[in-house]
């Protein structure tokens, strides 16, 4: 097992950290098991959302009474300071703290600075001088967007989706982290789903030694993996090298990475499914792709309007409504038995 340093905010932490976004699908009790048993099995940061429904309410009842020994990351959705007080302090009261290490804006479509008009990197650095929160970051989805917050030393941390699949640009951006002693906390390390071999996502991690993968997790066998790892990290050596050239040959071009941005579809499509239905049934195979709700969700998309608010919100830039087309042409000729899947 390695420690990784967060760039300049001298936070040490184990390899692998907890994404905390899916235990909002748990109860109460089985996700404070989670995480506790994620603390007992080396884990030390914890990365939640005000957006993730009541996942802050269950870290804080997690580690109610042991504050200190674990560093928890959360982030704010606001777009006003007036948002963004009242999300703060929502969030200190669910995580059951006076302080957040890391707090960091949620998603963002620019690099908020001071004097940009907004007021939001004030009311960062007024909370910082609170004590409020210990350290400024930020997470992105848009590539560019990601690249200026980094150039401008304004933030601590940048979270942003990266794993096998990474473009030649996005490990530009990991670099630039190091470069500028910024933390990088990757987001997605199994591309929403579509990476199923987790030996190859954790030793392609392992390249990077500034980089803090937060696993989402919200069952024990995922855990188990990633514990695992702890102890026995995999070595990106040549075969798995061979494997992720070839995973990468087989997912080339665009595909929908599932973050749910495009959402919610004025005709209620199920974009952050539909719209990589083909990829989901050959790589990460299951009954319920093809169950009578999932038909039913993926008819939707014969009501498809061509809005383009889905395609104007993915923070990729995907043609969102020609891959629901796609994905679902090919659907209904898994339905029909006209291709077989796994």
């Amino acid at each position: 097992m390695r420690d990784v340093m967060l760039g300049s905010t001298g936070i040490i932490v184990p390899q692998n950290a907890f994404g905390a976004l899916p235990i909002q699908r748990d109860t109460t009790e089985v996700a404070v098991n989670l995480l506790r048993r994620a603390y007992n099995g080396g884990m030390r940061f914890f990365d939640t959302a005000r957006a993730y429904s009541d996942s802050e309410e269950k870290v804080g009842i997690a580690f109610e009474g042991m504050r200190e020994q674990v560093v928890i990351a959360t982030k704010t959705m606001a777009k006003t300071p007036e948002d963004f007080w009242k999300q703060l302090e929502q969030s200190l009261s669910l995580l059951k703290t006076d302080y957040i290490d890391i707090y960091q804006f949620h998603c963002v479509e620019q690099c908020y600075k001071t004097g940009d008009g907004t007021g939001m990197y004030e009311c960062m650095l007024e909370a910082k001088e609170k004590g409020m929160i210990r350290h400024i970051g930020i997470t992105a989805h848009k590539l560019e967007v990601a690249f200026d917050c980094v150039n401008s030393g304004l933030y601590e941390t940048m979270q942003y989706p990266f794993s096998y699949l990474a473009a030649p640009r996005e490990i530009e951006l990991v670099k630039l982290c190091k470069e500028k002693n910024v933390g990088f906390i990757a987001m997605k390390g199994l591309a929403g789903g579509l990476i199923t071999n987790s030996k190859a996502a954790m030793a392609f991690m392992t390249q990077y030694d500034n980089v803090v993968p937060i696993w989402g997790i919200q069952r024990e066998h995922e855990l188990d993996e990633w514990l695992l790892y702890m102890d026995e990290t995999p070595e990106y050596d040549e075969v798995l090298q061979t494997f992720v050239n070839q995973e990468k040959e087989n997912i080339m071009g665009e595909f929908c990475r599932g973050c749910g941005y495009c959402m919610p579809c004025p005709k209620d499509i199920m974009i952050n499914q539909c719209a990589r239905m083909s990829l989901l049934l050959r790589r990460a195979p299951s009954a319920n792709w093809l169950s009578p709700s999932m038909q039913a969700e993926m008819k939707k998309i014969e009501s498809c309007i061509e809005c383009g608010a889905c395609h104007n919100k993915c923070p990729y830039g995907l043609d969102t409504p020609n891959l629901l087309k796609k994905n679902y042409e090919d659907y209904k000729k898994v339905l029909a038995g006209e291709v077989s899947v796994s």
